[in-house]
């Protein structure tokens, strides 16, 4: 048919499927005559795809550059360039014609990778990926950017403190596998305590309690402390305990090697040397082990599920940084235990004011054992005042009382006797013969000593002799001993006990122990060795030098040295005895005849109430150039209810041969001030931000001298 006639054709068969079919071919022919995108490049090699920035902390501990920066991560990186591993980057580089030339390089960490930037403009590629090894770890940089914020530091200056230095050969090594969960031990010597037991219980239960513990004296802290560790590990969870030097951390791993074996712990101290201190901290890193002991850079270790954290003797000044910002491991620790819930244990023979605010606030409860107890393992405290000694005959002949010369005869016929002394040296303190005015330098000032007996008497700041020595107010030209050192007094016991060995221990060569033959040891504060069976008998001597010190914790300090040297002495029913030379009548030296150190404490923390004192009230030490400190304070924006006392000259530091320039000194020849800033409880935070701020603001002025900023000084004089 024609299709004239109307007619159609046979009717075509419907597809639906042709229609998404059609449009798809189009859209793909479509898409391949577009241009395509080009890969990133960087001077023609190819950008990581996906995640092409890296987010990276620069290791440069200035103020003003505490953020991070964006770089680009070539592909031949992409897969090492992880959060976490160390890099380096070019610092400092211009934009020359879209491109980032120069600069100089430094190291960091990378903390992110993102797939986009912040910074509009060209970004300069990481130069290289150093390591590997993810040593900075979400949980231990927040803990770094913790820290900075409470002292007011710089991020990078905390990691620095936190991570250790890389050694190359340690991260090729392996670490052991990790060892299988120890089981609950005895309490042991815990029973002496009320509530020992009982927190050990909630330790095995992976319960997180804090405590506040007052130690017994005697030889058993250690493994006390180790006893908390294996029990926190037998929970399943990991444990740091911080210690204030190598010799306490060294009695401590020796303890809970003895609990626990070989390969359970480690030990982080500066005694190990960097390569194996970073190839036991990789171990801690890796998840390998999961108990730390170590000195105050062990605050920082990475202990996988954290369940405890301890300090012991948080009053040591060796838990103070010296580097900036200056965190204290107590502080630490503390931001530890409430970030990473664990159970807290602050530990000592005596209490700071700090540990008794957190048992007064409520946040820690008290550890300690009853009166009974505490008299039946202290020993005899005995004391001789200024007056006994000056009707005393033997004392003015040779600096011994006759009840201290007594004890020390007697006890020297059944063990060794302990001589605290608080200053080393010969004669570090000399005065003239007729007035008893202080011997100064006539160049510099400082304080002359005599080293050896029958020398020439020197400055102890600036080394120059000063034969030619007269006094500036009467004229005199003989000299005394004002002070007299550990081997002046090692020369005087050693003539009077002829046929008694004297070692003597002090900065220079610290005895970690001494054997149970009767010896006079001569020791200065810290560094009393340990005898085997304990001390017969201890002497305490110049306690007037301890407590005379222009410093607020001059009493304090004062009893945990003496309860230290104490401690080593064997308790009053098998005889020891313990002779301090100091007022009867003042408060740390009756905490010590009372074996009260906890009372002490609460006493301090009471006056410190009273005088807006820190731990009470947050205080800031601003320390730098009279300008300097002037223009921060007008920079400042401080909070409300901020008081300024001061400015005030800061006491020149002590310099000569052998002393290294602290953090926050003067150098030689500037006179600095001191600037306190004291805020009310709650706004501790806000005055770092402040103090923080003003920095930045000042360094980006530029052509400002620099001043140094302290968050809660331990040295208020």
């Amino acid at each position: 048919m024609s299709s004239e006639d109307g007619e159609k054709g046979p009717p075509r068969e419907e597809n639906p499927a042709g229609g998404e079919q059609l449009a798809l071919i189009r859209e793909t022919v479509r898409k391949s005559k577009e241009p395509k995108a080009k890969p990133r490049t960087w001077r023609g090699a190819p950008l990581a795809e996906g995640l092409p920035v890296a987010r990276v902390l620069v290791d440069k501990g200035l103020l003003h550059l505490d953020q991070f920066f964006d770089y680009a991560v070539p592909a031949a990186m992409d897969e090492k360039a992880q959060p976490g591993v160390r890099v380096r980057v070019r610092f400092g580089a211009r934009v020359v014609k879209g491109r980032r030339e120069g600069g100089s390089l430094h190291d960091g960490f990378i903390v992110e990778r993102r797939a986009e930037s912040d910074f509009r403009g060209p970004l300069a590629p990481l130069a290289q990926v150093l390591s590997t090894e993810q040593v900075l770890t979400p949980p231990l940089l927040k803990l770094c950017r913790q820290v900075a914020d409470r002292y007011a530091g710089a991020l990078a200056d905390v990691v620095q403190l936190a991570v250790p230095p890389r050694m190359a050969r340690a991260e090729r090594d392996t670490s052991p596998d990790p060892r299988p969960h120890p089981a609950v031990p005895d309490p042991g010597s815990w029973q002496r305590y009320a509530t020992g037991p009982a927190y050990l219980q909630a330790l095995a239960r992976g319960d997180t309690p804090r405590a506040v513990w007052l130690a017994l004296p005697g030889p058993h802290w250690p493994q006390e402390l180790a006893l908390a560790v294996a029990t926190t590990l037998a929970s399943g969870r990991g444990a740091l305990a911080v210690l204030p030097d190598g010799r306490a951390a060294a009695r401590v791993d020796a303890a809970l090697t003895e609990i626990l074996g070989e390969g359970r712990h480690v030990l982080l101290t500066a005694d190990a040397g960097p390569e194996e201190r970073y190839r036991r901290w990789l171990a801690v890193s890796r998840g390998a082990v999961r108990a730390v002991i170590g000195t105050r850079a062990a605050m920082f270790a990475p202990v996988a599920d954290l369940g405890l954290v301890a300090i012991w003797d948080d009053g040591d000044s060796s838990h103070l940084e010296l580097h900036a910002p200056q965190p204290h491991a107590r502080d630490v620790l503390l931001l530890r235990a409430a970030e990473e819930r664990t159970a807290f244990l602050l530990g000592g023979l005596t209490s700071t004011v700090e540990a008794a605010q957190l048992v007064e606030s409520g946040w820690a409860l008290p550890l300690a054992a009853s009166r009974d107890a505490v008299r039946a393992a202290a020993p005899l405290i005995r004391t001789v005042g200024d007056g006994d000694q000056a009707r005393d005959e033997a004392a003015r002949a040779a600096r011994l009382p006759s009840i201290a010369w007594q004890v020390t005869r007697d006890a020297l016929t059944r063990g060794p006797v302990l001589v605290q002394v608080p200053r080393r040296g010969y004669v570090p303190r000399m005065a003239c013969d007729n007035c008893r005015e202080p011997a100064r330098c006539t160049t510099c000032a400082g304080p002359l000593e005599l080293r050896d007996q029958g020398g020439t008497p020197h400055c102890g700041w600036c080394g120059r002799p000063a034969a030619d020595w007269h006094c500036p107010e009467c004229g005199g030209f003989r000299l005394r001993a004002q002070i007299v050192g550990a081997r002046r007094t090692a020369e005087e016991l050693g003539r009077a006990f002829p046929k008694v060995p004297v070692r003597t221990s002090g900065r220079d060569t610290v005895l970690g122990s001494v054997g149970a033959a009767p010896a006079l040891v001569i020791a200065t504060p810290g560094a009393e060795p340990v005898a085997d069976s304990g001390y017969a008998a201890a002497l305490l001597l110049d306690g007037w030098a301890l407590l005379n010190r222009p410093d607020l914790r001059a009493g304090e300090e004062a009893l945990r040295r003496w309860a230290h040297a104490a401690a080593l002495v064997r308790p009053a029913g098998e005889g020891g005895t313990v002779v301090v030379l100091g007022e009867p009548t003042l408060r740390p030296v009756q905490a010590l005849v009372r074996w009260d150190p906890a009372g002490h404490a609460l006493r301090e923390l009471a006056e410190r109430a009273e005088l807006r004192f820190p731990p009470v009230s947050r205080m800031a030490s601003v320390t730098g150039p009279p300008a300097a400190v002037a223009d921060l304070a007008e920079t400042v924006r401080l909070p409300p209810g901020t008081d300024l006392l001061g400015p005030v000259p800061l006491p020149v530091p002590a310099s000569g041969p052998g002393r290294t320039r602290r953090h926050g000194e003067p150098p030689p020849g500037e006179q600095w001030e001191r600037l306190l800033l004291r805020v009310p409880p709650g706004t501790g935070s806000a005055l770092a931000a402040s103090l923080k701020a003003a920095q930045i603001a000042r360094a980006t002025r530029g052509g400002n001298e620099p001043v140094h900023i302290r968050m809660d000084p331990t040295d208020i004089g």
